[in-house]
């Protein structure tokens, strides 16, 4: 089976303006096993060192790394050392998933009992701290859903419509920037793309999931990798009765590959920060995040 290894560096600093007294952070920074990556080596360097930590399951079934500071630190460094193997995974025949009506109707609550698979995916359906659900996002997509068209198609077609009418420009949001005026601006990041994907398959009643990880980016012909210069990356994952979780990727318009390795997900990036958490004092901050992502093949 077809494969590609990475060593992932993921370097999180904190520097505060006053010293921090008491601080709890939540950290998504192991690689979710999965059928198609697995992680054989993981290290998690933490200064100063936490005065607990606890490694659980989040409850969307994510590592989460728990960690509490209780003594007074100005500045926090959380760096992640990892190495994944991602196979080869084999996409269904879009042709042959069912209408996207159909499965409206599969996830809606009829009073009847359903697969455990079909509970599990409303979950994924309804609103959430950056995803809501309106009107703008059904005519957004309405050219992608005609009547009885599959629904893998449908998504796929959202996928190109949001990569060719969208500009990535990472000056123009801010995570908290609404997706009403991400969609008025055609402009923004990957978590835009990936919020405003979500936002228009659950405005119609279908279940999608928001995926964190990291993607393998070449550097220009001839220049070598430079060290700290990747970054996070975020995708969408639509669920199909037929088929499961299918991935799609609106930023690059592809279906996620060898190339991308996937952290966590959740209903969106509000629950699967990579690191996230409250502190006493500290005054203004800024983390610095420096992501390098390297093949080893």
């Amino acid at each position: 089976m077809k494969s590609a290894r990475y060593q992932i560096l993921h370097d999180t600093h904190y520097r505060y303006d006053s010293p921090v007294s008491l601080a709890q952070q939540l950290a998504h920074l192991w690689p979710r096993p999965c059928t198609w990556q697995r992680c054989t080596e993981q290290q998690l360097l933490i200064s100063p060192s936490p005065t607990t930590r606890r490694d659980e399951l989040d409850v969307f079934g994510n590592p989460l790394t728990r960690l509490a500071f209780e003594r007074p630190h100005d500045e926090l460094q959380v760096n992640a050392r990892l190495t994944v193997e991602v196979l080869a995974r084999a996409l269904p025949d879009f042709q042959q998933s069912p209408a996207w009506e159909a499965t409206r109707s599969a996830l809606t609550y009829s009073g009847q009992s359903v697969a455990d698979q079909v509970l599990q995916a409303c979950r994924y359906r309804f609103e959430s701290p950056y995803v809501h659900l309106k009107s703008p996002f059904v005519e957004f997509s309405e050219s992608c859903f005609a009547p009885r068209r599959p629904l893998m198609l449908g998504v796929q077609a959202l996928m190109q419509k949001i990569f060719s009418e969208f500009t990535f420009d990472a000056e123009a949001t801010q995570v908290a920037t609404p997706l009403v005026e991400v969609l008025e601006r055609r402009r923004g990041v990957c978590q835009d793309f990936a919020h405003l994907m979500l936002a228009c398959v659950r405005s119609r009643g279908l279940a999608a999931r928001y995926v964190s990880g990291y993607l393998l980016t070449q550097p220009p012909p001839g220049q070598a990798r430079l060290i700290g210069a990747d970054a996070s990356h975020a995708w969408v994952s639509v669920f199909c009765p037929v088929v499961g979780w299918v991935d799609f990727d609106p930023t690059n318009n592809v279906q996620p590959a060898l190339e991308h390795i996937t952290l966590a997900w959740g209903r969106d990036f509000s629950d699967v920060s990579p690191l996230r958490g409250v502190i006493l004092g500290g005054g203004s901050h800024d983390p610095e995040v420096r992501v390098t992502v390297l093949p080893m093949d």
